[in-house]
């Protein structure tokens, strides 16, 4: 049985809720991902998502430039250990509908990130079971325009 610590990215990239939107970006770019830890001392705070920039940020007309991570990012981020095993960890991304997962230590440090990816390109079994009820469309979540 694999656990998330045989499947997880180590090391990860983090970002602080007082770095700017546009440092968010600019590190997106540069490591080509779609989302950064917001952590503080290695504590997770948050997740910003590449979707989060472009509907919180840019869509509702913040200057990325001076528009702190903290004030768009996802707080109350859901994290896994790396103990976990990694069938239990799909059926939490499944139930929630979310890709990645921040991997913490046993002192609820940033040690890693988990993605379907992850799991799929190491065969980790159930990825597509997840994959297909977290592609499950959603309704909006306010009314149109």
């Amino acid at each position: 049985m694999n656990t998330i610590a045989d499947v997880m990215t180590r090391d990860p990239i983090a970002i602080r809720p007082k770095e700017t939107v546009q440092r968010a970006a600019q590190l997106m770019d540069e490591l080509n991902v779609g989302c950064l830890p917001v952590c503080e001392d290695w504590q997770v705070r948050g997740i910003v998502t590449d979707r989060d920039i472009t509907v919180r940020a840019i869509a509702a007309g913040l200057d990325p430039a001076v528009t702190e991570i903290g004030s768009v990012m996802s707080a109350g981020v859901r994290c896994c250990s790396q103990r976990q095993p990694a069938a239990e960890v799909l059926r939490q991304m499944s139930a929630v509908q979310i890709r990645r997962l921040p991997v913490v230590d046993d002192l609820g440090r940033l040690v890693g990130i988990v993605s379907l990816g992850d799991m799929a390109a190491t065969g980790t079994e159930g990825v597509e079971e997840t994959l297909r009820c977290i592609s499950t469309p959603a309704g909006p979540d306010r009314a149109a325009a």
